[in-house]
């Protein structure tokens, strides 16, 4: 039987460039903030990886907080789109203000401007616009299909321009004469990108009414009178959440290991300009493997195997970069950093789907649907993970020894500790991130679910 369909190409597009909006904000701030903050404000890398950890604790608690705020809300808008919508105009503020940071301050000053800026743009404004942009994928429609599809255009949005941020940035700065002033410019230029593309994905899609997304066969507590504490319940008794939540930070911890790429690029293979290079064989192949995930997805009538046998191959190849790397041998690093990206990107394009699928599993079993909540998992996963990623790499900089200026000669055990940072803890970050994909066949969990409720 054929399920109904609910968008056009034009919403599953329009809905996609929403990742030009969070990736102006993330990938930016992921890839350059430490080197910024380190080699042009010249703070300490161990005490600006320390406030980003400190950071991170509210970031838990605002996650799940903002997704029920989206499950208790009504509007003409929807429940999603108010916050997605508005919670951007906070995130163009507060990135522009993590790059904007007075030289005429006092270092105390600047470590606490930029506290300040990076924990509101994170646990406020980019948590409320990043939950509610993944909830829409179980918003805006039902369709299985149709969920797939709107996550693969959503990631080739995001690793697009993801990049064009790494490719072009560095170059920019440049151009925009270096020092604390062409950051800012460039910080306000994505801004305002983010600003145009948000409003644009935003008004590209509607969202579904309570009726049409509630199926009459389940019958439950309604929704919006749920507490705090009967949502939190909900979420951790469904093991599938914990297991995206736990892929989400390994995936962002992975992402920033990859990112201290300009770190190796600059003091190991002493080519700051292969970054950029690097960033190509890590996002097209990414791109082209999303824009078959759909294809892929249905030939093999379901996700979980899909996801389970990529990764598998993501994670050899990715382990061939580390090796490729000590023989020297950049060509080889380029070839398998192509082979793994091909593998990652089923479980990107799909993700959301499977997300989807979760929330579905909670309704299944209890009648409630959460999910505003249950996709508080993708912020909670990239904030968490990014966070702790940047900050972990911000502490193994600094107690390796890492010199904290422009073209300095950098000591070995700080170069040993770039090698390990880039080659071996995404390789091992994977090993585990393949381990529990083997064990999240959510779609098989519902399709006996479904079959009970029926036999019933």
């Amino acid at each position: 039987m054929e399920e109904k369909t609910y968008l056009k190409w034009y919403n599953k597009v329009g809905y996609g460039t929403g990742d030009i909006a969070g990736n102006v904000v993330y990938a930016f701030l992921s890839s350059f903030v430490m080197i910024y903050l380190t080699n042009t404000v010249g703070l300490n890398s161990g005490i600006v990886g320390t406030l980003i950890a400190v950071s991170k604790l509210f970031d838990g608690v605002t996650d799940i907080f903002f997704g029920t705020m989206i499950d208790h809300t009504k509007s003409k808008m929807g429940k999603a789109r108010p916050w997605m919508f508005y919670g951007f105009f906070g995130c163009a503020i507060t990135l522009f203000g993590v790059f904007a940071i007075p030289t005429s301050l006092g270092k105390t000053a600047q470590y606490a401007w930029f506290f300040i800026a990076y924990t509101l743009l994170n646990a406020v404004f980019y948590t409320a616009n990043n939950i509610a942009y993944a909830a829409l994928t179980s918003l805006v429609t039902k369709n299985s299909k149709e969920r797939v599809q709107m996550g693969s255009f959503r990631f080739m949005f995001s690793f697009g321009t993801n990049l064009v941020i790494q490719s072009v940035t560095v170059g920019a700065v440049e151009m925009f004469g270096g020092g604390a002033t062409a950051w800012r410019t460039i910080a306000f230029i994505y801004c305002i990108i983010g600003i145009i593309t948000n409003t644009l994905a935003v008004f590209s899609v509607k969202e579904l009414s309570d009726e049409e997304l509630k199926d009459d066969s389940v019958a439950g507590e309604e929704d919006d009178k749920l507490s705090f504490k009967q949502i939190i319940k909900l979420l951790f008794s469904n093991k599938y959440f914990s297991m995206i939540c736990v892929i989400y930070i390994l995936q962002q911890l992975r992402a920033s290991m990859v990112n201290v790429g300009i770190f190796f690029m600059t003091y190991v293979l002493l080519n700051t300009n292969l970054f950029g290079v690097f960033s190509w064989a890590n996002n097209i192949p990414l791109i082209i493997a999303l824009a078959i995930t759909p294809t892929l997805v249905s030939k093999m009538k379901g996700m979980y195997k899909l996801n389970k046998y990529s990764y598998m191959l993501a994670t050899v190849c990715r382990l061939m970069v580390a090796v490729a790397g000590y023989l020297g041998s950049v060509p080889l690093m380029l070839l398998f950093t192509v082979l793994a990206s091909l593998g990652e990107g089923p479980w990107q394009g799909d993700m959301s789907a499977v997300i989807a699928q979760c929330s579905e599993h909670t309704y299944l079993k209890s009648g409630k649907r959460i999910d505003g909540s249950m996709f508080s998992c993708t912020s909670l996963g990239v904030k968490l993970g990014g966070g702790i990623g940047v900050a972990l790499s911000g502490w193994m900089l600094d107690i390796s020894g890492y010199i904290n200026l422009d073209n300095a000669l950098q000591p070995d055990s700080c170069i040993n500790m770039m090698y390990f940072m880039y080659l071996w803890l995404p390789f091992i970050f994977d090993i585990i991130i393949t381990v529990i994909l083997s064990f999240l066949n959510v779609e098989s969990a519902n399709m006996k679910l479904k079959e009970n409720m029926q036999n019933q």
